[in-house]
């Protein structure tokens, strides 16, 4: 267990005291386990838990009884036979809501950093809002004090004029780097160590609103794709741009998705035209081509396992 795992599971166990009513037991317990002196407030969470664990642990005895019953040593299996056995499991998590803020407009895109720690929304009112998840978590837990050092949203940033469609944080956690798309044609990079910074530090001028981005794994280079076929891979340093030299590579319309594989070796494009491709992340060019890969529908996601 790592030392974040045993700090939530302490916090989990001292709100379980509180929500029993044992306070007294509970501020003991806080003074020794929790080092930050995090309050923590009433929760039924780790109740919630264990009945869940429990009755996934009770279903999983019930279903080995019932698989080592089903066939005798030495005979057949009937696969005509229809299981009688009705599906007992409850959900396989419960979901609490923490903390909640909102924008002025819907929000269309999030994403979390590599190291889990923060996490930003985008909004179509143009804004962008970068929350720490430690501080939401102690939120919903009521151990706010109120003051701007504990507040969830640590940056709020303003530097486009139209929605944001894509966020993403730089893969390096050693930077403080965070990329966004909009549909005013512009990529940008926020450097978010600075507070008092709203503004862009470096921005990608597109020739129609931007869609879908995706940083390599080394977060040096970065695609992506518009409201149009062409798929572009910039040097995120110098903002040089790169295309295939094969006009015939590219879509016939605009792309809805791209993403990189952990490698860096490929990265694939999903487009409205119904394909989708696979291309050499070295030479750029597309290197295989699923048409019609979902009968002709526009393909609006795509991923690659690890």
């Amino acid at each position: 267990m790592s030392y974040k795992e045993r700090e939530h599971l302490n916090r989990l166990i001292i709100s379980q005291l509180y929500y029993d009513g044992h306070q007294s037991i509970a501020v003991k317990l806080n003074s020794l386990v929790n080092d930050k002196s995090v309050p923590c407030g009433p929760s039924s969470r780790l109740l919630n838990l264990v009945r869940t664990g429990l009755s996934l642990e009770e279903e999983e005895k019930e279903k080995a009884m019932h698989d080592a019953n089903a066939v005798e040593p030495g005979t057949g299996i009937d696969l005509e036979i229809e299981s009688e056995t009705v599906a007992k499991s409850p959900e396989a998590a419960l979901y609490e809501t923490c903390y909640v803020t909102s924008h002025k407009a819907p929000c269309r895109s999030a994403a979390f950093s590599p190291s889990g720690q923060l996490v930003c929304t985008g909004s179509t009112d143009a804004s962008i809002k970068i929350l720490d998840i430690e501080r939401m978590l102690l939120k919903g837990m009521g151990g706010d004090d109120g003051s701007s050092e504990s507040h969830p949203v640590i940056r709020t940033l303003y530097d486009h004029t139209e929605e944001v469609t894509c966020l993403e944080f730089h893969p390096d956690p050693r930077l403080t780097l965070l990329a966004s798309a909009s549909k005013d044609y512009y990529v940008k990079l926020f450097d978010y160590s600075n507070p008092s910074v709203k503004k862009a530090q470096r921005s990608l001028r597109e020739a129609s609103p931007v869609r879908t981005f995706c940083f390599h794994p080394s977060g040096n280079y970065m695609i992506v794709g518009c409201d149009q076929p062409t798929l572009r891979v910039y040097d995120v340093s110098t903002g040089q741009c790169f295309v295939s030299c094969n006009p015939n590579d590219q879509h016939t319309r605009a792309l809805t998705m791209l993403r990189w594989a952990g490698s860096g070796q490929y990265y694939c494009s999903a487009s409205k035209d119904g394909c989708l491709k696979l291309w050499d992340g070295v030479s750029g060019r597309c290197v295989a081509n699923f048409e019609r890969a979902h009968d002709g529908y526009e393909v609006c996601s795509a991923v690659f396992s690890r």
